[in-house]
């Protein structure tokens, strides 16, 4: 039996943190659904940024060994996924960015080598949660923007993303009862088939 299945990445360095509030309320609604998650705290992770090297352009997988290689698997045998970063400096944080940029391994497998990863026998689909202090449209514009071309290079062609700004003070998400339910809502909807 195929079953909805969820990875999770936490972009975020600070413990208890907006971001880490915001993703755990959206894992509320996936654990109200009984589908089963698992969280990769990429701040805790040793993932090294990518090194331009090409190696992946004839085989689609990185030669690069370190804590990449357990996101790999499950970026292949995962359906559903949700990225969560704060935004630094108009972007994703450095922790995401590394994670996300690894990523080219799929790039090049997908759009170089032609096999995308497979969409069947579930869906895939995503979810982009992002929270940062600057009240300018442009910080969450262009996180949204690195969020859509990771989810398009895993070959997640829907997902949803929410976005916050004004909240710097650490805890301060949990005053705005609206965005926890947006989240919250957003994890539901996210293992919906």
């Amino acid at each position: 039996m195929n079953r909805v299945s969820v990875s999770a990445f936490l972009g975020s360095p600070r413990k208890g943190g907006n971001t880490e509030i915001l993703l755990n309320k959206a894992l509320e609604g996936i654990d109200e659904s009984g589908a089963n998650y698992t969280v990769f705290n990429l701040n805790e992770m040793d993932i090294r940024g990518c090194q331009d090297c090409g190696d992946c352009e004839d085989t689609g997988v990185c030669t690069k060994t370190d804590d990449m290689d357990e996101i790999y698997e499950v970026i292949r045998n995962t359906n559903r996924f949700i990225l969560a970063s704060p935004v630094f400096f108009f972007g994703l944080s450095a922790q995401a960015k590394a994670m996300v940029d690894r990523t080219q391994a799929f790039w090049c497998e997908k759009y170089l080598l032609k096999k995308p990863l497979p969409q069947k026998p579930i869906a895939r689909k995503g979810l982009f949660i992002s929270v940062g202090g600057m009240k300018k449209e442009i910080g969450y514009t262009c996180t949204q923007a690195s969020a859509k071309a990771f989810f398009r290079t895993i070959s997640v062609n829907e997902h949803q993303a929410l976005s916050y700004v004004g909240f710097d003070k650490k805890g301060a998400i949990l005053k705005n009862s609206k965005a926890l339910e947006e989240v919250y809502e957003a994890g539901k909807k996210l293992v919906t088939p």
